[in-house]
């Protein structure tokens, strides 16, 4: 697997990664040649260890690149090139600053009715295509649904797609796609058709709307869950609104129930845009008129096949009555068009704000962070985001004037979106030391991951060591002790008198016999 800052094919230079799953990772790379950002899907090596496993990955890929670069649509991701890197395939993009419907949901669980409409509006739109070019994608589910920052929905991932033209490679008895997301025809094991695709878009919506797919979910069991998806009863939505009509003909059990994609769309627009649907009971007017002019008097056309939304032929469409309020009806139109446009910009515009960054990025950000203090604080100030720049530099940097010392006692760890935790031990100037588990919220900015928010779960204060002991001061001896050194001193200076004496009383002996003798 290369590394960031790779060169691969000698023009596509690794830059950020963006995901990973079971294949592969995707990175956001610059493509040298033409100056633009490109996304590289590049598969996991390990897969070459494996020769029949790196030859399935191999020919999906390739078809993924073949039959997404004839499909030329506004909202389908294109594929650039396609080159190779360690004996295995790597598709070359389009990129869209983007979050998935998945990930969006993980973080708010569900969305308005009319956000869900323009979503689905859109993928519909990209489906259409890829029919009309005779591709089935097989795996519409909202991990594949990109949502730009500027509102462009894109799908992607047309991995185990299958063209009219194109050979098959999937493994017989082996089922393509996500169990949650499946038409019944497919987990009843028949064969993908353009109708499973508007069923499997159908639930990604509804999944949107309700918070979770029509059969629920059932990772531990996904027998008993295919199961359910062949009996084809869904649980009725209870959150759509204004999406109810158009998602349970979407999730019709008969395929020939469902609408196309191009009449899903229309439904679907008319929704995003606030006007109501006919409910299954009363299916009167064909899709194209569900999001015709609301002018009065305007003339319907009937939908491009001549059929309602149950694909049913449909007789002439009757015309409207002239009615007073519809003027009010209108601007009412306008006015919620308006909010919800703002809404969306607002959501964009947060987006952009909370796009999350790798968790090898977001460790690598806090080991650089901590790395830097307390000798560096302003090239630390540097990694921090608004909310954590706020409090002013003079404060931020008088908070660390105190820590001779920084040292991380528990590696950062990415403990959820954009969240992070870290042990750090603080050493102050008068010897103690503090130990803290800090949570850290990251926020990426421009591209830029920050340290926005810091709170101490837990803080820990170790006491100084006590100072050495002072030396003691000399110990005054016993009386006694210094008695006898006295008496002992007394002994030495007698016998030194007697030696005396005595030589000297010899020597006047001496010299007394001396004197006789002469």
């Amino acid at each position: 697997m290369s590394e960031l800052g790779a060169l691969l094919a000698g023009r596509y230079r690794l830059e950020e990664q963006l995901g990973s799953g079971g294949m592969g990772v995707v990175w956001l790379a610059t493509d040298e040649l033409l100056q633009r950002r490109v996304a590289v899907k590049e598969l996991h090596a390990v897969l070459a260890a494996d020769p029949a496993a790196a030859e399935e990955a191999r020919q999906r890929a390739m078809r993924e690149g073949r039959i997404a670069g004839r499909l030329n649509h506004p909202n389908a991701i294109a594929v650039h090139d396609v080159t190779e890197q360690d004996g295995l395939p790597v598709l070359v993009m389009e990129y869209l600053p983007s979050r998935s419907l998945a990930d969006v949901l993980a973080e708010q669980d569900r969305m308005a009715p009319e956000a869900v409409a323009s979503i689905g509006a859109q993928a519909a739109a990209a489906l259409a295509a890829a029919h009309e070019a005779g591709i089935v994608h097989r795996d519409i589910k909202p991990a594949n649904v990109l949502i730009g920052d500027d509102g462009t929905v894109k799908i992607t991932d047309f991995g185990i797609s299958h063209a009219a033209d194109d050979i098959a490679i999937t493994k017989t008895g082996i089922l393509s796609g996500t169990p949650a997301y499946l038409a019944p025809e497919i987990a009843r094991g028949q064969a993908p058709t353009p109708g499973s695709d508007v069923y499997s878009l159908g639930s990604t919506l509804y999944t949107a709307v309700e918070g979770e797919p029509p059969f629920g979910y059932d990772a531990e069991n996904s027998i008993a869950l295919l199961h359910e998806v062949a009996g084809g009863e869904i649980r009725p939505p209870q959150s759509a609104g204004p999406l109810t009509a158009v998602l349970n003909r979407m999730l019709a059990a008969d395929p020939a129930q469902r609408p196309g994609p191009q009449q899903a769309r229309e439904a679907l627009q008319a929704a995003a845009a606030g006007r109501s649907l006919p409910t299954d009971a009363d299916l009167t007017q064909p899709m194209s008129a569900l999001a015709a002019d609301t002018t009065p008097n305007a003339p319907v056309a009937a939908a491009g096949n001549g059929t309602q939304l149950d694909n049913r032929p449909v007789a002439e469409p009757r015309r409207r009555r002239r009615l007073p309020v519809l003027a009010g009806a209108a601007a009412a139109v306008v006015l919620l068009v308006g909010i919800l446009l703002i809404s969306l910009l607002s959501g964009g515009q947060e987006q952009r704000a909370n796009r999350t960054a790798s968790p090898a990025q977001m460790e690598r950000l806090v080991a650089d962070y901590y790395a830097l203090l307390p000798e560096h604080t302003g090239n630390a100030w540097t990694h921090l985001g608004p909310e954590m720049q706020a409090v002013g530099r003079e404060r931020y940097n008088s908070a660390w004037r105190p820590v001779t010392e920084v040292s991380v006692f528990a590696a950062p760890t990415t403990v959820g979106r954009n969240t992070v935790q870290v042990g750090i031990e603080k050493t102050l100037t008068d010897g103690t030391r503090v130990r803290e588990l800090h949570k850290l919220g990251i926020l990426v900015s421009r591209g830029t991951p920050l340290i926005n928010t810091d709170g101490v779960l837990n803080s820990e204060t170790i006491a100084p060591p006590p100072p050495p002991p002072a030396p003691e001061p000399p110990r005054e001896e016993p009386e006694e002790k210094e008695q006898e050194k006295r008496d002992e001193g007394d002994k030495g200076k007698g016998n030194g008198n007697g030696n005396g004496n005595g030589k000297g009383n010899g020597r006047k002996g001496e010299d007394e016999k001396k004197g006789e003798n002469g």
